[in-house]
């Protein structure tokens, strides 16, 4: 059995928020809203919540809930008009049925990845699905192995399909169904929450997929002295040296 640990919410205009700094006190981390979904509807309360949510020292993310059957670089674009390219921010394909529609195909799924990526960076975009991945995906395959998956499983014993070796983020409730803690303080509403295997610092490093900047690389020390009398002299580590 899988004890959750409640690090991330994912919320939506669904969802009334009353205090982004009541869920960073209760030990959340991260937020992750709804941007846009299909190749028209944009989320009123993404842009809005936004830099409060920042400003509470929460992780900011973004998804985009996928139709099948409609324009793939339409819904990209759709997702990208609204949310822009950064290195701030997560962003997630949605993938999972459509209550408007028919659902994503593998590979409806792959070229909204591909043309994502080619504007944010291979390997960001974070794929969220349960049982959707486990009945489109044919096999394992090393095109959504090689990225982050986001599973939806509410039960004490999640699993992937076998593209993946392991999750890396997973939603164990959407605040009725699946184990607990249910909810979130500061949010109303059945809330979706998130369990994060890491640390805090773990997951603000690996949160957006661009990776941990690296350290600046260690300057030797100078010892530089110099005096004027006459002719001007150096001393560099001890050596003088005549100007």
């Amino acid at each position: 059995m899988t004890i959750p640990n409640r690090k991330v919410i994912d919320i939506s205009h669904h969802n009334d928020v009353s205090s982004f700094d009541a869920v960073f006190a209760a030990g959340v981390r991260g937020v992750i809203h709804k941007a846009t979904e299909g190749t028209g509807f944009v989320d009123d309360q993404y842009l809005k919540r936004c830099a409060p949510a920042m400003r509470a020292g929460l992780l900011w993310g973004a998804y985009h809930f996928a139709h099948g059957g409609e324009s793939i670089s339409e819904q990209v674009q759709n997702f990208l008009n609204l949310v822009g390219v950064d290195n701030d921010t997560l962003y997630a394909l949605d993938w999972e049925p459509s209550g408007s529609g028919p659902t994503m195909t593998a590979a409806e799924a792959k070229k909204f990845i591909q043309l994502l990526e080619a504007q944010i960076g291979e390997g960001r975009c974070v794929i969220y699905s349960g049982s959707t991945a486990k009945e489109m995906i044919s096999g394992s395959d090393p095109f959504f192995g090689s990225r982050r998956l986001w599973l939806a499983q509410y039960g004490t014993s999640p699993t992937t399909q076998v593209s993946w070796d392991s999750y890396w983020l997973w939603q164990y409730s959407d605040g009725s169904a699946g184990p607990g803690p249910h909810g979130c303080p500061g949010v109303t509403g059945d809330v979706d929450t998130n369990s994060w295997d890491g640390t805090d610092e773990e997951l603000a490093n690996e949160w957006t997929g661009v990776g941990v900047a690296p350290a600046p690389p260690e300057v030797a020390s100078v010892d530089i002295q110099i005096s004027v009398a006459g002719n001007v002299v150096v001393t560099v580590n001890g050596i003088e040296i005549d100007v």
